[in-house]
């Protein structure tokens, strides 16, 4: 199967994403220690399961965490694909948060990376960043096909798990880890998604904030949903939207934040903080 280099120096190869599905299934999972099941294996064994449940709400999805401390954790998407602005890149938030120190979970899309490889690179060597994925082609994460905004989810276990597996490649290449957290396409899951999800070593991430609406808020209206936050909330904006308010919200709102004496964290740092868990439990 042969490769098509994408980026002048970028340090990993990318394939058509239709054709990953049968290498990818052929590899074993290695976020979990001693895992042994194969990707093949969990697709098989999720093969005839039928969803119940849909949604952004689910038990499973990681929505906020309880903690005893005033910290928030922001996360930014970079979608990616062929529609208009899904490829675009926010210099002036990422700029923002570098330089105020704001930690923060970006999740890369694998369309995004393609777009953006050198600077997909150079955020992930930023101490300050902590990398998710975003999927590969920015699927909602379904066995049944069920849309969400009027995008195709993906329609059976060997998809969702292609959906997943496809950007963990390039992700690792950048970071030299295998990311922990998966946010889908418009963050809709259905469950038996997120139970492969799971088998795979990933967590799904939700949102309890919705910072920009996809893009699409004025900076007030960003600046408002913010400072409408509690501790341990998740907040969901974009970073490939330059057009948007988000940079300029979120501008806006962080120094109030700090004043009221809130931290900014990753999610992983988040999850850490997590009230009544006791030291080297696993996280719920």
């Amino acid at each position: 199967m042969s490769g098509r280099e994408n980026g002048k120096g970028s340090g990993w190869r990318f394939f058509p994403a239709g054709s990953l599905l049968a290498c990818l299934l052929c590899l074993a999972v290695s976020c979990g220690a001693g895992a042994a099941e194969s990707t093949r294996d969990i697709a098989a064994r999720f093969a005839k399961e039928r969803p119940a449940a849909w949604g952004m709400d689910l038990p499973g999805i990681l929505r906020r965490v309880p903690v005893e401390v005033r910290v928030v954790a922001l996360t930014f998407d970079a979608c990616g694909g062929a529609r208009r602005g899904r490829d675009d890149y926010d210099r002036r938030l990422i700029a923002f948060l570098e330089s105020e120190g704001i930690p923060a979970t970006l999740f890369l899309n694998l369309r995004w990376i393609r777009a953006h490889p050198r600077t997909a690179k150079a955020l992930a060597g930023n101490p300050l960043f902590e990398i998710g994925n975003h999927g590969a082609e920015h699927r909602p994460l379904s066995v049944s096909g069920r849309r969400a905004y009027g995008i195709q989810g993906t329609a059976s276990a060997a998809e969702a798990v292609e959906e997943v597996e496809a950007n963990v490649g390039p992700i690792m290449a950048m970071t030299g880890r295998r990311p922990l957290f998966f946010r889908s396409g418009t963050a809709h899951y259905d469950d038996v998604a997120l139970r492969i999800l799971e088998a795979l070593g990933c967590r799904a991430a939700g949102f309890s904030v919705n910072g920009d609406e996809g893009g699409t808020l004025s900076a007030g209206a960003v600046r408002r949903r913010l400072l409408s936050v509690r501790p341990g909330d998740i907040v969901l904006c974009h970073m490939n939207r330059p057009v948007s308010g988000t940079a300029e919200g979120i501008r806006q709102a962080v120094p109030e934040l700090l004043r009221r004496g809130f931290r900014f964290v990753t999610l992983e740092e988040l999850l850490s903080l997590e009230r009544g868990r006791s030291p080297g439990s696993p996280h719920r």
